[in-house]
């Protein structure tokens, strides 16, 4: 005997008035997955960030070589933040604003191991007692 569907009665998983299959989770697709033109604008914006430190590159237009990779940093980082943007949907209102609290974290501890590491193999060479020259020959 089959009895219709009552929206209001008890499933018996303690689901009241929900359908089979949903969970009384919001559904927002377009929220949570970017649009065409979102992936549309990171790829384009990803392109050029590629394609001008390489022009940079190919072409000497900067005659330091140091600040040729402090330029080609630079436009990496600005290509990490477009990545998280458009590809990993990154944002403060993301995940209740866990993600980026998440981010920030990692950063910071990013800085904090590669600046100590940078420090402590500068201080590791400065401090390194130089060899005389009578220590620096083989002996026999």
């Amino acid at each position: 005997m089959s009895r219709p569907h009552d929206p209001h009665a008890h499933d018996g998983h303690g689901h009241a008035g929900q359908a089979h299959g949903d969970h009384g989770h919001d559904h927002h697709v377009e929220a949570a997955h970017g649009t065409m033109r979102d992936y549309v604008t990171g790829f384009v914006l990803s392109v050029i960030l590629t394609a001008i430190p390489f022009w940079l590159v190919m072409n000497g237009v900067i005659a330091s070589a140091g600040m040729t990779a402090a330029v080609i940093l630079g436009f990496a980082a600005v290509q990490i933040v477009v990545h998280m943007v458009y590809f990993l949907h990154m944002n403060a209102r993301s995940e209740g604003g866990w993600n980026m609290l998440a981010l920030i974290f990692t950063v910071v501890l990013v800085v904090i191991v590669l600046s100590g590491s940078l420090w402590v193999m500068y201080h590791l060479n400065a401090n390194m007692m130089p060899m005389s020259p009578h220590e620096a020959r083989v002996q026999p």
